[in-house]
């Protein structure tokens, strides 16, 4: 989920073209997530393979990634790893919030209310490790680079980007300026024609591009100060107080200066102790851990056998199109300076 920086960030609307020849760090979690609460049928059933598995992962990683290599645009790939232990309480919150939304879910299925159960369906979500592995996989047989991170895939990410391994990292969560990352972009993974939800109604989504000092400087704030929002407005390792909106957390860090002035504001109007100590966390985001680059990254190593295994043999995939798919990414690569070019496709 990510913390709710929206109605303060500095966005700036791009274009995918106009990120041609940059190199992104994506949340790979993040859009993954993402492709599995969207990619679904009308009453909310994910995709799946004819055996009953799950694809909507695959399906929404090899297209997407597939339209931003068409594009120029060279995508690295950051799995998330151990989470910290501080997370564990909000990661228990959330598996409540998710089995909720499962019994929802089956109820208005059997009430036959397909627009209502297809809402709660996209908040059960569940990455399994096997998914998991099978992105990695996907990618691999596409040429396109993963990095495995030691804990918070957008922490790796953001550090990717201030070591110029990567022009910006991309998430639809604001983490990574958090993290530190110079540049976020967002909408990657939706950018084009939308429906709304619940909505008769359809609107274009364009990618975001965000960058730090840019937002630092408009609120008048330090990064420090800006994790300390987060905090207020809840992060992934914290709820944060209720109550306390985007324009509040603002009026807030102008009467306060300190994290323990914070936290004794807090408790004095909102009657509210937080249950991690937020220093904890302002450390984590200051200096999360991250595992150092010692390669470079090449990108446009296909292999056609392993892309036919595991998306048309394994789950059901078109060959038709999953093929047109990577000869169309191939040519992009050839064009882009890809590194290997390969003769023969399936």
């Amino acid at each position: 989920m990510g913390v709710d920086l929206g109605d303060l960030a500095v966005k700036t609307e791009v274009t995918l073209e106009s990120l041609s020849g940059k190199v992104v760090a994506i949340d790979a979690f993040n859009m993954l997530y993402q492709f599995l609460a969207s990619i679904r049928q009308e009453d909310g059933t994910p995709l799946m393979d004819f055996s009953g598995n799950i694809t909507a992962h695959l399906s929404g990683l090899y297209y997407r990634s597939s339209r931003l290599v068409q594009n120029g645009i060279r995508p690295i790939y950051v799995f998330d790893g151990k989470p910290p232990v501080f997370k564990k309480s909000e990661q228990d919150r959330r598996s409540k919030v998710k089995k909720e939304a499962m019994e929802k879910w089956q109820k208005a299925l059997e009430m036959e209310k397909p627009a209502e159960a297809k809402k709660y369906a996209q908040a059960t979500s569940r990455l399994t490790s096997e998914m998991v592995e099978e992105s990695k996989k996907l990618l691999q047989g596409m040429g396109i680079p993963w990095v495995q991170a030691p804990s918070e895939g957008e922490a790796q990410a953001s550090v990717m980007v201030q070591k110029g391994f990567a022009y910006a990292a991309a998430s639809q969560d604001y983490d990574a300026l958090l993290f530190g990352s110079p540049v976020l972009l967002r909408n990657l993974s939706i950018t084009g024609r939308r429906k709304v939800p619940r909505q008769d109604r359809y609107i274009i989504v364009h990618p975001e591009e965000i960058r730090l000092r840019e937002t630092l400087d408009s609120l008048s704030l330090s990064r420090e100060k800006l994790i300390y929002i987060g905090i207020l407005l809840g992060t992934d390792f914290n709820e944060g107080v209720k109550g306390v909106g985007p324009k509040t957390a603002i009026k807030i860090m102008k009467e306060v200066n300190t994290l323990e002035q914070m936290k004794n504001y807090v408790k004095e109007k909102y009657n509210y102790e937080f249950e991690i100590d937020p220093q904890v966390i302002v450390d984590f985001f200051m200096k999360p851990p991250y595992a150092e680059i010692k390669e470079k990254f090449s990108w446009g190593n296909v292999d056609s056998d392993a892309l036919k295994e595991l998306l048309v043999e394994k789950h059901d995939f078109s060959e038709e199109r999953v093929e047109k798919t990577a000869l169309d990414m191939l040519a992009s690569f050839k064009e882009k300076g890809a590194q290997q070019r390969l003769e023969q496709f399936f």
